[in-house]
């Protein structure tokens, strides 16, 4: 297949609320650039990206989808774009975030009926923390209601001046204007002339002596702006707005053109975010002829090729036959077959180039986020973590068939693989497995693709909620452990203090222990004691955390001390002082984000408050929607996505993540101690 030299090579995410038409853009573009001999649609389930059963079902992006568009334009040099498609609903915000270090531009992309939503912003606003270009396409401008001018005000709105149209609907609305290189035109929402005064002016503010030339002869060659409009994309001081409609085929070239003319290619974007293990900056050139850098971003557990390791590469070039090393690891891999994808399929390649994305089947080493390196002595360097939300809704389950156990663990393995923003969870003492995602429909969708890509049914439950135990106040424990039997016996004593550390701080022992009263070889047993009951809890069964445990005397004996005697006495020492601690049971804490129309407004903060919530703010969207804030238990959130849809008539949305863990209510951590203590007793 052909090879693309990395000044050829474009990446760009497509982001934005579901049906709002990415995948469809996608599709016209493979279409409209000959790469495809039919347009599919969403409706009939065949896209190029849409390509799972589930998705097809459901009919929408439920996965990360990675596709290519190689343009040939008479006036243009042929470029390859990596296009990467994105889930359109926060419940797959974990996909979304992963496709960020992929690229080097992303597309927010805006249906003008409903214009910047939820997810929208929360992309866009990622996509710049990351250093990434931006831009906008608004799609199905042709539909008949849709009101362009008040759309572009809320973008303005919501992203500044900066937000400028760089080509314009013809009146009739069947075509698209340039507005970059010509001045003439007829639109009905603003003058071609004024939009390309407007967008290079402000493009050559980045620089003074462009600006002062502007100033002087009142225009300038457009085509001399190319590394004016790159820099003022990676600045963020421009977001060019493109107008398609992606069901008619409108527009398609127009936005591939800008694409191909003003988005950088990777010499000429932002750096990527890498670094060492002590945290300073690690920086990759593009050059071909460096070293191996590569990403993983994407893993695939496919049922006939096995796993897959989706990856961009930014430094040095990977050959068939390549010998590379994967994180810390010395051990060293081949990249026997490269592979380029172009939705479910995959294609062998000769190379991969700076700038490529790229894939490797069967290497088990290949994790989210690994670092593919050609040197080993790069074996520390990382990609700046993302912020992924921390999944909070969870679903208890087990095998349906008694036996598949061991064989739902291996699913689950591969599944959380391929999602950072799911995990798996295995309480001991209840024998509960618990499977976390985003929202309930992220869970259902992580349930559906087991039954139907691993043929695995499991039974489901609400799963019991993660408490915490705590400490509220210093104590000091003692505790002898004595027992003879006729042959050797067991002693240990232990006297220790603890307190209460600042939330959030975990487990600290501390060993003050002072002329061997306890031999140093067994002050190890004594935390063993402690961590014992740190996993099982004192008031109610739940693990207990951010507390310092010191111990500081003890008595030996030379020959009844030992390993186990230690092990019992720290553990009752350790109940002794909690017992005089003030222990508290804590609950976990969510920031909920509510998005919907300001009528919806007086509904959702009763309900929230009948939940023991606590609005923190509100704020006015454009677009007549409001989004409110608030801290809620997570135990009183079952059920809150039904409830919002009732509520709201289907427009709200809401996301939520971890916040704090606080201690729940006198009565409430009655009624849990009491269980326990039934539990105990049973």
């Amino acid at each position: 297949m052909s090879n693309y030299s990395t000044e050829n090579l474009r990446t760009l995410a497509l982001v934005g609320h579901g049906s709002c038409g990415k995948t469809s853009l996608i599709e016209a573009m493979l279409y409209r650039s000959g790469m495809i001999p039919e347009l599919g649609s969403v409706e009939r389930g065949n896209t190029m990206c849409d390509n799972d059963a589930l998705e097809k079902e459901v009919g929408h992006s439920i996965r990360l989808a990675v596709a290519h568009v190689d343009t040939a334009m008479a006036d243009l040099t042929p470029v390859r774009i990596h296009i990467l498609d994105t889930p359109g609903y926060p419940d797959y915000l974990g996909q979304d975030l992963s496709a960020l270090d992929a690229v080097k531009s992303v597309c927010a992309v805006i249906d003008p009926t409903r214009g910047p939503e939820l997810l929208t912003r929360r992309m866009m606003e990622a996509a710049k923390e990351r250093g990434l270009c931006r831009m906008i396409v608004i799609n199905k401008f042709d539909l008949p209601d849709a009101d362009l001018e008040k759309c572009l005000e809320e973008l303005r709105e919501t992203w500044g001046p900066g937000v400028l149209p760089i080509n314009l609907p013809t009146r009739n609305r069947t075509h698209v204007i340039d507005c970059f290189d010509r001045e003439d035109g007829d639109s009905d929402i603003m003058t071609v002339e004024d939009v390309h005064r407007a967008f290079i002016e402000r493009v050559v503010e980045e620089d003074d002596e462009m600006l002062e030339r502007y100033l002087e002869e009142g225009h300038v060659d457009p085509r001399l702006l190319h590394p004016l409009v790159t820099k003022a994309l990676r600045e963020g001081h421009v977001i060019p707005v493109c107008f398609t409609s992606a069901k008619n085929l409108i527009g398609i070239r127009d936005f591939m053109k800008v694409i191909i003319r003003h988005l950088p290619h990777p010499g000429e974007a932002n750096e990527a975010l890498f670094q060492k293990k002590d945290g300073s900056p690690f920086r990759t050139y593009p050059d071909k002829n460096l070293p191996v850098i590569a990403q993983v971003f994407k893993i695939v557990n496919d049922p006939f090729i096995g796993k897959i390791g989706v990856f961009r590469v930014h430094q040095g070039t990977i050959r068939r036959d390549s010998v590379l090393y994967v994180d810390d690891s010395k051990k060293p891999i081949k990249a026997t077959r490269p592979l380029i994808l172009q939705g479910k399929n995959t294609q062998e390649t000769d190379l991969l180039s700076p700038g490529d994305i790229g894939a490797l089947a069967k290497i088990d080493e290949l994790q989210y986020g690994s670092v593919i390196h050609g040197d080993p002595m790069d074996g520390g360097v990382r990609m700046r973590p993302i912020n992924f939300p921390r999944p909070m809704y969870g679903l208890a389950i087990r095998p349906a068939r008694r036996g598949d156990e061991s064989r739902m663990n291996e699913v689950l393995a591969k599944m959380q693989s391929e999602d950072p923003t799911m995990s798996v969870e295995h309480d001991p003492v209840l024998n509960e497995t618990v499977i976390r995602g985003l929202t309930d429909m992220h869970v259902r969708s992580i349930l559906n693709r087991m039954r139907a890509n691993f043929k695995l049914e499991v039974e489901t439950a609400a799963p019991s909620i993660p408490y915490r135990e705590t400490i509220s106040a210093p104590a000091e424990g003692h505790a002898r452990h004595k027992k003879q039997t006729g042959g050797a016996g067991q002693f240990g004593e232990v006297y220790l203090r603890i307190e209460p550390l600042e939330r959030g701080k975990g487990f600290e022992f501390v060993d003050q222990v002072k002329g061997g009263v306890i031999p140093y070889n067994l002050i190890p047993a004594v935390e063993k004691g402690v961590r014992e009951v740190l996993a099982t809890g004192f008031v109610a069964g739940y693990p207990i955390e951010d507390v310092r445990v010191t111990v500081y005397d003890g008595k030996s004996h030379p020959v009844d001390s030992k390993e186990v005697a230690f092990v019992a006495a720290g553990r009752k020492a350790f109940l002794d002082a909690l017992a005089k601690a003030a222990p508290q049971v804590l609950e976990p804490i969510v920031s909920v984000e509510v998005t919907a129309p300001e009528a919806y407004m007086g509904d959702i903060a009763g309900d929230l408050a009948s939940r023991r919530g606590q609005v923190t703010n509100t704020e006015a969207l454009p677009g007549g929607d409001i989004e409110v804030t608030a801290l809620v238990p997570l135990a009183e959130l079952e059920n809150y996505a039904t409830r919002l849809h009732a509520l709201t008539q289907g427009t709200g949305a809401w996301s939520m993540e971890l916040s704090s863990y606080q201690p729940v209510p006198a009565a409430r951590q009655a009624e849990l101690a009491a269980h326990f203590k039934r539990a105990d007793e049973d």
